[in-house]
């Protein structure tokens, strides 16, 4: 038996630049199967991982934005209530204007009280009148008596009704001097507890408003990363495909390469044909064609393709080589058992 001739190698090494071909086809560097499996295996965890993060920053977000919400609507209403406030101290102020005119008039007849008791007072010191006794000494009989009785009397009376006056007033101005700086104090206590509780309100919104939006931002990139992830299985499961598909092309073109190997056996053209014609038998010899060799070649043929001496007494190599040529040329149309 002779060793693979020209065209054996020939369709062997076809094939494996077939198998070459299908390895190129591969991107340089690629992983392997089983790496590249893992790895989308891991990311398709970690991508879970990243949506229930997202889920869970979502329902952070909603709650944060309903504080920020609800925040903001009570700030609203402390505002109203601020202005209503204001409205009120602008009807205070009104009534503390109302109440300082009439505390300026209380003053002014208190003022005039005084000055009435002081006038009193300074004529009484004077002497500018008599006391009782002299009153009553110098009486001329009952009826002048009871005449100057009755003035001394309204005399103390109105002294007593002065001094009254006096202590009524100046008890009507005390309690307008409180009345007015309770308002005042009152009015002003309210609008620093509604102004603080607003700024706290808006203190507050602030707060939320700002983590509502760390958590859409934090959110965003999550997003995007999850994105990134999923386009990133999306290119390992086709290199994945790609490689499946270059290992099942190269099992056929080892498969195909087998085939052929067992097609054509040792001989330069399928051993079936070459069994037919001669057995095998490089120095067989058809006494009626004189056809000669195990390709049984005519010696014209044998001549055509450059062959020395006769088919049948050529070695084995030669009749592969020239075997060879024929079939590149001619198939198996030049053999009979190939029809």
């Amino acid at each position: 038996m002779s060793r693979p001739s020209n065209l054996h190698r020939a369709v062997l090494a076809g094939l494996a630049f077939a198998a070459a071909a299908v390895g190129a086809a591969v991107p340089a560097g690629a992983q392997s199967v089983s790496d590249l499996e893992s790895r989308i295996a891991d990311a398709k965890s970690e991508a879970g991982g990243l949506a229930a993060d997202i889920d869970a920053k979502s329902a952070e977000l909603a709650a944060a934005q309903a504080q920020a919400q609800a925040a903001a609507q009570r700030e609203a209403e402390l505002s109203a209530t601020l202005a209503r406030g204001q409205e009120r101290a602008a009807e205070l102020d009104v009534q503390v204007a109302a109440t300082e005119a009439a505390l300026a008039d209380a003053r002014d007849r208190l003022r005039r009280a005084l000055d009435a008791l002081s006038d009193r007072l300074v004529a009484m010191y004077k002497g500018d009148e008599p006391d009782s006794t002299t009153l009553i000494l110098e009486s001329d009989g009952f009826d002048d008596l009871a005449t100057r009785t009755e003035y001394l009397k309204r005399i103390e009376e109105a002294d007593s009704a002065l001094a009254a006056r006096v202590r009524i007033l100046r008890a009507e101005v005390a309690t307008r001097l409180e009345a007015v700086e309770a308002a005042r104090a009152q009015q002003q206590a309210f609008n620093d507890q509604v102004e603080a509780a607003r700024d706290q309100i808006a203190s507050a919104r602030a707060a939320a408003e700002q983590a509502a939006a760390q958590l859409a931002a934090a959110r965003a990139a999550q997003q995007d990363a999850l994105a990134g992830l999923q386009s990133q299985v999306g290119d390992w499961t086709s290199e994945v495909q790609k490689l499946r598909e270059a290992q099942r092309q190269e099992a056929s073109a080892a498969a195909a390469q087998d085939e052929v190997a067992d097609w054509v056996g040792d001989y330069s053209i399928p051993s079936a044909i070459v069994m037919c014609e001669s057995g095998g038998n490089y120095e067989a010899v058809n006494p009626s064609s004189g056809a000669g060799g195990a390709y049984q070649i005519l010696p014209s043929t044998w001549d055509l393709y450059g062959g020395s001496g006769k088919p049948q007494e050529a070695a084995p190599a030669q009749q592969d080589e020239i075997a060879s040529q024929i079939w590149a040329d001619s198939g198996g149309s030049a053999w009979v058992c190939a029809g």
